[in-house]
């Protein structure tokens, strides 16, 4: 069960995210975007903005997905989070990742190694490939979507406020003040 409500304005920009790297396919590489109020960025950006066609759509109060650089299977975005800090004109971030995933009743199958484990992960009959977006806010709102390869379709992606509690910690973690890091 849930702890809090969601943030309409997360949730549309997490599941906005889901569906746009959705139509790109699979096999995509982790890709993060910072997110920021959209009339704010309207009126900062307006060239940009009105490239995104967000001029003439923009709804007060909602937050618009800017991407950021991707990074490689090489830098593990998990790896990458720890040392984001996101500057003030930053309000929310949100991150998408693809892993392999498997049924709980194979964990005390699953080898110690880490290495060994991903070999044994990609080989195993009951693997299930997901793609996780996990999305935050300065305020602490958190929002989650997950979609199965198996279930390729918009109608099929599950959303809640902490479906990765994991990755959502680390995502929040990037919202910190830099005072707070320092400290």
């Amino acid at each position: 069960m849930e702890s809090t409500l969601p943030d309409p304005a997360l949730a549309s920009a997490v599941l906005e995210v889901e569906a746009h790297v959705g139509r790109e396919g699979w096999d995509q590489p982790a890709r993060l975007y910072a997110l920021v109020d959209t009339m704010r960025f309207l009126e900062a950006e307006p060239r940009m903005a009105a490239a995104m066609g967000l001029a003439d759509t923009a709804v007060p109060g909602s937050l618009t997905a800017i991407e950021q650089e991707q990074y490689s299977s090489e830098n593990p975005i998990e790896q990458a989070l720890e040392a984001i800090v996101w500057p003030p004109a930053v309000d929310g971030c949100c991150v998408v990742i693809e892993r392999l995933v498997l049924p709980p009743e194979v964990d005390p199958e699953i080898p110690e190694d880490a290495e060994e484990a991903a070999a044994f992960a990609r080989e195993h009959p009951l693997r299930q490939e997901v793609r996780m977006v996990a999305g935050a806010t300065r305020a602490g709102s958190t929002y989650c979507a997950l979609r199965l390869k198996a279930h390729d379709n918009e109608e099929s992606v599950v959303d809640g406020t902490d479906l990765v509690p994991g990755l959502v910690e680390l995502v929040l973690a990037t919202l910190r003040d830099a005072d707070e890091v320092q400290a």
